[in-house]
């Protein structure tokens, strides 16, 4: 077994490269010694045709895991399934529900998973994973299930709701993120973090019995937030002193050049094409 993980982006809103595509969603591949796992899918438009630029087969995943139920994260899913090879899909029960967005008029827009993606994950060869506690991927990775919701100044990060009508908030308990432990301490791999980064790191802190924290890579879904959110998720990092940060897809601009600002020295790009290989 190889004695480093490396990671590659597969789907993001940014890319690099002749021929590679940008695409709002989030699709990782993890690569493990001889283990392959994609986590998150994008939208769908964008997963195929980067892996096969960047020589990757998706059928070589003999795992898949989504962070949640968004469309954003679930929508490659029927082409990451494709085929009749047995594969473990790791998620929660709720990235199943319908899921809806409402603006500030009130205008309900469907953000959940998917029919053509629903329908995948039901297929006879692939073998549902529930994630409603931390459950381990292979014997490095494991996904932190629900994340308790602990600090005052962190939310979902907009108007979420399980019905059209948006009377019934989403809680989205079905958020999760990725963590394994690395040479240089731990490596969060987060989807849309929407029960908050620093909630996610503090738990994947009591899950490691408090190793450090070496890389914090992915969404935040900072896009919304209001300066004192930003500024009290900014001062976590710095209370961690986490050396890697490369936040992306829903972070937002501003949030993005808030943590280039705040460490010059610790950030990365996050778009598609970039890898990180970490040791073990």
């Amino acid at each position: 077994m190889s004695d480093k993980v490396s990671v590659a982006v597969l789907v993001e809103n940014t890319a690099v490269g002749p021929g590679i595509i940008a695409e709002h969603g989030l699709a990782y591949w993890i690569q493990h010694g001889d283990r392959s796992i994609l986590f998150d899918t994008g939208q769908g438009n964008a997963l195929v045709g980067n892996a096969w630029r960047l020589g990757i087969r998706l059928e070589d995943a003999g795992a898949v895991v989504l962070s949640h139920g968004h469309y954003d994260h679930t929508g490659g899913l029927p082409d990451a399934l494709r085929g009749d090879r047995p594969v473990d899909l790791f998620l929660h029960p709720a990235a199943l529900e319908r899921k809806f967005a409402c603006d500030a008029a009130g205008s309900a827009r469907d953000v959940g998973i998917p029919y053509a993606s629903k329908q995948a994950a039901e297929k006879k060869s692939v073998h549902p994973q529930w994630t409603e506690e931390p459950t381990p991927i292979t014997e490095r990775l494991t996904a932190t299930g629900p994340v308790p919701r602990v600090t005052e100044f962190e939310d979902t990060g907009g108007a979420f709701f399980l019905d059209q009508s948006c009377t019934n908030p989403d809680d989205l308990i079905d958020d999760q993120s990725l963590f394994f432990e690395s040479r240089e301490g731990v490596v969060i791999l987060l989807g849309c973090a929407h029960s908050g980064v620093v909630n996610t790191m503090r738990y994947v802190r009591e899950l490691t019995g408090g190793r450090p924290i070496h890389a914090v890579l992915g969404g935040m879904h900072l896009v919304q937030a209001s300066p004192e959110r930003l500024a009290e998720t900014i001062e976590e990092f710095k209370r961690l002193e986490v050396p890697l940060i490369a936040p992306c897809h829903c972070t937002g601009d501003a949030a993005v050049a808030a943590f280039r600002a705040a460490f010059p020295d610790r950030c990365a790009a996050c778009h598609v094409t970039s890898r990180f290989d970490f040791d073990l």
